[in-house]
């Protein structure tokens, strides 16, 4: 994500002709964007963001069951049942 944001930074600054970017080349102003799909792919490809949302999904589970132990009282303090 801060590949696009750095990309919409540089392309805009780019397109008012601001700083030093109004004489980079396009090329270079928007590889950015070209950054961040090569980071999505590698993501998705070595199973990086399946990962995390795993990891994510257990974290929740884990909440879940933690509160509902502590809700119908099986919980005793200091240890889980």
């Amino acid at each position: 994500m801060y590949f696009v944001g750095l990309g919409l930074v540089l392309m805009t600054m780019k397109y008012l002709e601001f700083g030093p970017v109004a004489h980079l080349s396009w090329v270079w102003v928007l590889s950015p964007f070209v950054m961040a799909v090569v980071w999505w792919a590698w993501s998705d490809a070595a199973g990086y963001t399946r990962k995390r949302a795993m990891q994510r999904e257990s974290e929740r589970k884990n909440a879940r069951i933690d509160r509902n132990r502590a809700n119908t009282g099986r919980m005793v303090k200091g240890r889980k049942s």
